[in-house]
């Protein structure tokens, strides 16, 4: 069990990031400004939870497997839910999500780039699975409000005869790009501007910096190609658009 006392500091600097967070977003009228403050503490206690099961499971083959399964579906369902729930819009997300992931893991470890080992499969796992969670919510909200922002462009399209699919290509392509714009920057930028958690964690782990670089920039190429993948494929999936999106919550 941690040391109570060792936990105040950190009660402490929580308390604080919490209510400035909302005070910031509260004085500035911002739509919503409970719910950064809200995730942080969502967050805190499911990291707390999931730290006490890590460490009975990180070397189980199956409760690893289990561990990125749970991972796996509640991202594919909160990027569902940020694009407009429905049960095949899920099955979509799901399917687009798998591919970029599968393909992605699949080359890290059948290069033996990372070692196949159930540790490094849960920790490389759950940031693929993380940020391609992102870049479909990124992309799909993108290519929703562009088309309903744009759609006399598209309508003009379907009135010529095109596709839906061919109707919303410039706005799928666009929203590809725009999806992949934070995790380009932050790989562009690793190293100069910040210093990425797998880096940090692999050097508080005991590895060499060398040996950490190496394993950060397999991370970074991995999530560039999970996420174009997933992206790529949620777009070809999303653009027979025959009516006006709503507008997304």
């Amino acid at each position: 069990m941690p040391d109570l006392a060792a936990l105040v500091p950190t009660l402490v600097a929580l308390a604080i990031l919490v209510a400035l967070t909302v005070g910031i977003l509260w004085g500035s009228r911002t739509p919503s400004y409970a719910a950064p403050a809200a995730a942080i503490l969502r967050g805190a206690a499911q990291l707390a939870l999931i730290s006490l099961v890590l460490g009975g499971i990180i070397t189980d083959p199956l409760w690893v497997a289990a561990a990125l399964l749970v991972m796996f579906t509640v991202a594919a369902a909160t990027a569902t839910r940020r694009l407009g729930w429905s049960w095949q819009r899920f099955a979509v997300v799901s399917a687009t999500m798998a591919a970029g992931i599968l393909v992605t893991l699949g080359v890290v470890f059948g290069t033996g780039a990372i070692e196949f080992a159930p540790r490094y499969v849960l920790a490389v796992g759950g940031i693929v699975i993380g940020n391609c969670m992102t870049i479909a919510v990124l992309a799909g909200r993108r290519f929703y409000e562009a088309v309903r922002e744009q759609w006399d462009e598209v309508e003009g399209w379907l009135a010529l005869g095109a596709t839906p699919g061919r109707a919303t290509l410039r706005q799928a392509r666009e929203s590809v790009h725009a999806a992949l714009i934070p995790s380009t920057d932050q790989t562009k930028t690793t190293g100069l501007v910040t210093l990425p958690g797998a880096f940090v964690g692999a050097i508080f782990g005991g590895a060499s910096p060398l040996e950490a670089g190496r394993f950060q920039v397999v991370v970074l190429a991995s999530i560039l190609a999970a996420g174009s993948l997933t992206a790529v494929a949620l777009m070809r999936s999303l653009r027979a658009v025959k009516v006006r999106p709503g507008a997304l919550t």
